[in-house]
């Protein structure tokens, strides 16, 4: 069996390697904006190039069918090597794309083409991962376990929001938008080659190797719709809040505080990069706890923060003084710990082996594709429709409050045999 260190730490690279170069897109969408998707209308190009941002969304269903099938028929370890190459060619490709002025249409063309591609790769790497690390930990700290694979994925994304600040600070605004904006994506080959190196070194999951071949199910998907109906809705409500508050809080606010509060990026991304951090040491410590005390507390505390807090939170950051902004944000990192912390754990419990893979991965992604990457356009437009600056919070709170009514209802899992 592979030591719990090589276990974490290839849960953890992985995902920090796939979300820093997917969401190091998010946070140079204004430069992009203009650069592969110019119009006279600023508003126009930004949506144009959130809906490039958003097309890698919708792929994550299909990827997450194709990297759940692999896992489950041949091997989490299999699955996770292959995301990693599909997401770092098409990365590092960004990175050398010619923009709209060098070459028209095609650049657009392309640049949505390597976004699929990248769709494709996350729809498979975070749900594999979790299962892998999942399946590899001791029984009374699999939440402990299961939170590396989210710790990575929001340290993946702070150094997405640091490398945006880096960029903003370090080049002038003419360089930036002449050649600077590459340097990140080029840079993500780096954490490729470093993620391929461990993931060769661990071992397959002790779950996996159990099973007999002919016990292997040749179509995970049609058995969890007819065997597992409830666990799948359930896997798809709680992903649907974990889609809407992740990309909102930590995603688009950069956006949020540059086009709407008409802060400096720079500044923007290092308040977004500091509640990061603190989400980022309170993870590990909230799922400890759910390894003592249960999901279902952690649960049933953070969807009920969600739905009566965000707008008052929300309203308090369009106040506009720093120092209230900073301490809203981090307040919404504290929730988002509690909930974002077990979820992964607890939808992996929810399922048996020979479909868990496919089915945690479908579920979620499903979710992710339709809320969690239309959420920069959604919230753009609210505010546009609306002319109501906490209108992203509202949608934040109607799906939290949807996930507090099925917490009432469903059992805890933490006990249960994986």
């Amino acid at each position: 069996m592979a030591s719990n260190k090589n276990v974490a730490l290839s849960g953890m690279i992985g995902n920090i390697l796939e979300w820093y170069d997917f969401t190091l897109y998010g946070y140079l969408a204004v430069i992009l904006s203009q650069l592969f998707f110019p119009s006279e209308n600023e508003t126009l190009s930004l949506l144009a190039s959130f809906g490039a941002f958003a097309v890698g969304f919708f792929f994550r269903p299909l990827g997450s069918v194709l990297f759940g099938y692999i896992g489950d028929k041949y091997g989490r370890k299999k699955a996770l090597i292959v995301s990693i190459f599909l997401m770092a060619i098409p990365t590092f490709l960004i990175g050398l794309l010619p923009t709209y002025q060098q070459i028209g249409i095609l650049a657009p063309i392309l640049l949505t083409f390597f976004r699929i591609l990248q769709g494709l790769s996350t729809g498979g790497e975070y749900t594999t991962s979790v299962t892998f690390v999942v399946e590899h930990a001791p029984k009374d700290r699999r939440g402990f376990f299961g939170s590396i694979n989210l710790l990575g994925a929001v340290i993946g994304i702070m150094f997405g929001s640091l490398m945006g600040a880096f960029l903003n600070n370090t080049f002038d605004k003419e360089t930036l938008h002449d050649w600077g904006w590459r340097v990140g994506f080029l840079f993500g080959i780096v954490l490729a080659i470093v993620g391929v190196h461990i993931r060769k070194n661990t071992s397959e999951t002790p779950e996996f190797l159990a099973m007999e071949e002919e016990n292997k199910t040749k179509n995970p998907l049609l058995k969890t719709f007819i065997h597992h109906p409830k666990e799948f809705l359930i896997s798809i409500i709680y992903s649907s809040l974990q889609g809407v508050a992740f990309f909102l809080l930590f995603l688009y606010m950069p956006t949020f505080y540059s086009k709407v509060l008409k802060f400096e990026m720079s500044k923007a991304l290092f308040i977004n990069s500091f509640a990061m951090f603190v989400l980022i040491i309170l993870i590990p410590v909230m799922a400890h706890l759910s390894d003592k005390y249960g999901r279902k507390p952690f649960l049933l505390a953070s969807t009920f923060l969600y739905s009566v807090a965000s707008v008052f939170l929300f309203k308090a950051i369009i106040s506009g003084d720093i120092r209230i902004i900073v301490m809203s944000h981090v307040a919404f990192a504290l929730i988002s710990s509690l909930f974002m912390s077990i979820l992964p754990t607890f939808l992996v419990e929810n399922f048996p082996p020979d479909v868990r893979n496919t089915a945690f991965s479908v579920g979620y992604n499903i979710s992710l594709g339709i809320f969690g990457g239309t959420v920069p356009m959604v919230a753009t437009l609210l505010i546009q429709k609306t002319g109501v600056l906490y209108s992203p919070a509202v949608y934040l709170s109607a799906v939290a409050f949807i996930c507090f009514l099925t917490t009432l209802f469903i059992k805890e899992s933490f006990k249960n045999e994986i």
